[in-house]
């Protein structure tokens, strides 16, 4: 989709600090970090949310939530802790419409989130 943002930068048409890449995935830092630990995670193919994604994805959700625990580790943030969180329309945040999860980490969370 070449008005997506996450897609050029899959596409690497636009420029991303690129923390983890596979046939499927990409992780990049977030330009604007709601903690000190703050990549995206984004599926290669575009799917404009969870609830875009059909039945036939299910193995690449899997697949999206192992590559946000490699970022984890990538990061070192596994010991203290971790969230993974993504949004789903423009009420719950979603403000790119290309699925895609948050890793936040190096800080202590609070709750509830928003």
């Amino acid at each position: 989709m070449k008005d997506c943002i996450f897609c050029r930068i899959v596409s690497h048409g636009t420029p991303a600090k690129v923390v983890y890449e596979d046939e499927l995935a990409l992780a990049f830092e977030d330009l604007n970090p709601q903690a000190p630990v703050h990549v995206l995670v984004v599926p290669k193919r575009h799917i404009e949310s969870v609830e875009h994604a059909d039945s036939g994805d299910s193995a690449l959700l899997g697949h999206l939530v192992r590559t946000c625990a490699t970022v984890a580790r990538k990061k070192g943030i596994v010991d203290m802790g971790y969230r993974v969180v993504t949004n789903t329309g423009p009420s719950a945040g979603q403000s790119v419409f290309h699925l895609h999860f948050h890793v936040l980490g190096g800080r202590r969370m609070t709750w509830p989130p928003g």
